[in-house]
C-alpha cells in the first residue's frame, strides 16, 4: 500500500512491447485489428482490461522470478517444492512490494496440471500464529490453512486443480480445489523476537509438499507439456505490455462462466482466451485510444486512494476469494497495486498510513510524526498487530542503523508508556533521543507510508468499531 501520488508515479508498468508468442498445443488466432471498433469503445475496453489484467501480470512476474528463472536473485525453487526464508524480510528483499517483517515467509508454487499437490502443516504451539494463504493466477485468495482455518494441530491437505474429481486419499484432512492450473501458497510463521528465530526455522522445516502420486507411492502420471514461458511485463510504467501476458495466462485459467460477457468485450481488442494481442496491427487512432484507456486506470486508482485515506475502504474489501470480491475488479486492482498477496480480512486487516491527520502526504524530510494510543485503545486481536515502515519511492522496507523495520505487539514490554498508561509511537528520520528511542520507528529522509497490520483481528476491528489513530505531524524538520 502507498501514498497516492507515489502509487501513480512508481507502481506502474514499463513501456516494453512484449511480442506475443505461440504456445505449444495452442494455435491462437486474432480477429483483424480494429474490427470497426470506435476509439471511445477501445479506450473504455483498454481501461477495463488493464484493471482486470494487472493483478494477473503482477502475479506472473512473481511466479517467474521465484519458480521459473533460475538466474533471478528471487528464485526460490522448482514447482511443488516448499522453500523458506530463514529470517524476516529486510530492505534487501524485493520479491514483492510492501512485505511484512513479522513472519518469515515460506513459498510454494504449485503446478496442478496433471495431478494434485499434497501439503503438510506441522503441529505447533497454541500461542503462535501460522498460516498458508492460497492464491490462484487471478490473485484470488481461494483457501487457507493454519491457525484460523484449521487450528495449530497441523495436518495433511490436498490441493487440486480445475476438473479434478478423484478420491480423497486416506490421511488427507481436506481437499481444496482451485480454478487455475497453477497456484501460489504463501506461508507465514509468527516470529516473537530475534531469539525465537531457530524455533521458527524448525517449524518451517516441517512444511512439506509433494505430488499426489509421490504421497501415494505410485507411479507419476505422464509429464505435462513443456511450456514456452513468456517473459513477464515489468511492473513499473503503465503499458499494453501486460495484455500478451494475460492472454498467455488464460491457457492455464479456464474461463469463469461469470466473465463470459466481459471476456467477449475484451476480445474486441484481441485480449482474452485464445487471443493474440499485437499493438502494431491497430490503427494509430486505436493505438492512441488504448494508451489513453490505460492512463485512465490511474484516475480510478486515485479515487480509490482518496477513499482509503478517509477510511471509507479497508484492505478487507480488496483481498479475498472470487465469491467475496463479487467481480469488483477495481478493488482487486487496487489491492495488487498497493500490496500484492494481501490476506483476506479474517486472517489480517491492513490499515494504511499514507497521509497525516491534515491529509498531507507523509514525508519525514519535512516533519516528524506521532501515533498515540490511549490506554485500552490498542486493537483487539487473537494474534498480534504491527506497524511497518515503507519507503514511498520503492515500496520496500527502510534501511536504518537500528535495523528496525516495525513496531509490534510482541514487544509491548519494551516500550515506554505515559503516566496514564497511554502508548505513543514516534515516526521520524532522525533519532528522537534515548527517552523515546524504544518507541521509535525510523523513516526515510523523504516520502514514506506505514501499514498497521492486525492479524486474526477481533470483532471490533472486523466490524469497524475500532478506529486507527491518526498520524499527527509534530513540528517541521530543518
Amino acid at each position: 500500500m502507498k501514498q497516492p501520488t507515489i502509487v501513480i508515479s512508481k507502481c506502474l508498468f514499463v513501456s516494453l512491447i512484449v511480442i506475443a508468442v505461440s504456445i505449444t498445443g495452442c494455435n491462437n488466432t486474432s480477429k483483424p485489428a480494429d474490427s470497426g471498433l470506435s476509439a471511445a469503445d477501445a479506450r473504455a475496453i483498454a481501461k477495463e482490461a488493464f484493471i482486470y489484467g494487472f493483478p494477473m501480470a503482477a502475479n506472473y512476474q512473481t511466479m517467474y522470478k521465484q519458480a521459473i528463472d533460475k538466474k533471478s536473485p528471487d528464485y526460490r525453487g522448482d514447482f511443488n517444492i516448499v522453500s523458506s526464508s530463514k529470517s524476516v524480510a529486510t530492505p534487501e528483499d524485493k520479491f514483492v512490494v510492501t512485505p511484512n517483517s513479522d513472519t518469515p515467509y515460506s513459498y510454494l508454487w504449485m503446478d496442478l496440471r496433471t495431478e494434485p499437490v499434497v501439503v503438510t502443516m506441522p503441529k505447533i504451539e497454541a500461542n503462535r500464529y501460522y498460516t498458508t494463504q492460497f492464491v490462484d493466477l487471478y490473485t484470488y485468495n481461494f483457501a487457507y490453512l493454519g491457525t484460523r482455518a484449521f487450528g495449530n494441530d497441523g495436518g495433511t491437505f490436498m490441493i487440486a486443480g480445475p476438473g479434478w474429481n478423484g478420491a480423497t486419499p486416506a490421511g488427507v484432512k481436506a481437499v481444496i480445489q482451485t480454478e487455475t492450473q497453477f497456484a501460489y501458497a504463501l506461508l507465514r510463521t509468527q516470529l516473537f523476537n530475534a531469539a525465537d528465530l531457530p524455533k521458527v526455522n524448525k517449524i518451517q522445516s516441517g512444511y512439506h509438499a509433494e505430488p499426489l502420486s509421490a504421497f501415494l507411492h505410485q507411479a507419476a502420471p505422464p509429464a505435462p507439456a513443456a511450456i514456452n514461458w513468456l517473459q513477464p511485463a515489468d511492473i513499473a510504467t503503465p503499458s499494453y505490455a501486460i495484455f500478451p501476458v494475460v492472454n498467455f495466462l488464460f491457457q492455464f485459467c479456464p474461463p469463469n462462466p461469470s466473465e463470459k460477457d466481459l471476456l467477449a468485450r475484451f476480445a474486441k481488442l484481441n485480449i482474452g482466451p485464445g487471443q493474440t494481442f499485437d499493438f502494431s496491427k491497430f490503427s494509430p487512432e486505436i493505438q492512441q485510444a488504448i494508451n489513453d484507456g490505460i492512463k485512465d486506470s490511474n484516475a480510478d486508482l486515485d479515487t480509490i486512494m482518496k477513499r482509503i485515506n478517509t477510511d471509507q475502504i479497508s484492505s478487507g474489501e480488496m483481498f479475498g476469494a472470487r465469491d467475496f470480491l463479487k467481480d469488483n475488479y477495481l478493488y482487486r486492482y487496487a489491492g495488487a497495486k498497493l500490496g500484492l498477496y494481501g490476506n483476506s480480512k479474517q486472517d489480517a486487516l491492513y490499515f494504511g498510513y499514507f497521509v497525516d491527520a491534515s491529509h498531507q502526504p507523509l514525508d519525514a524530510s519535512k516533519s516528524s510524526y506521532e501515533l498515540h494510543f490511549a490506554k485500552g485503545d490498542l486493537p483487539p486481536t487473537k494474534a498480534f498487530w504491527s506497524l511497518t515502515m515503507y519507503d514511498g519511492k520503492t515500496q520496500l522496507l527502510v534501511a536504518n542503523p537500528l535495523k528496525r523495520y516495525l513496531l509490534n505487539s510482541t514487544t509491548l514490554k519494551s516500550y515506554k508508556y505515559g503516566a496514564d498508561g497511554s502508548l505513543t509511537l514516534y515516526i521520524s528520520h532522525t533519532n528522537p533521543g534515548a527517552a523515546k528511542e524504544p518507541n521509535w520507528l525510523p523513516a526515510p529522509d523523504g516520502p514514506f507510508y506505514g501499514v498497521f497490520r492486525v492479524y486474526l483481528p477481533g470483532d471490533a476491528v472486523l466490524d469497524g468499531s475500532w478506529k486507527k489513530p491518526l498520524m499527527q505531524p509534530v513540528g517541521n524538520n530543518p
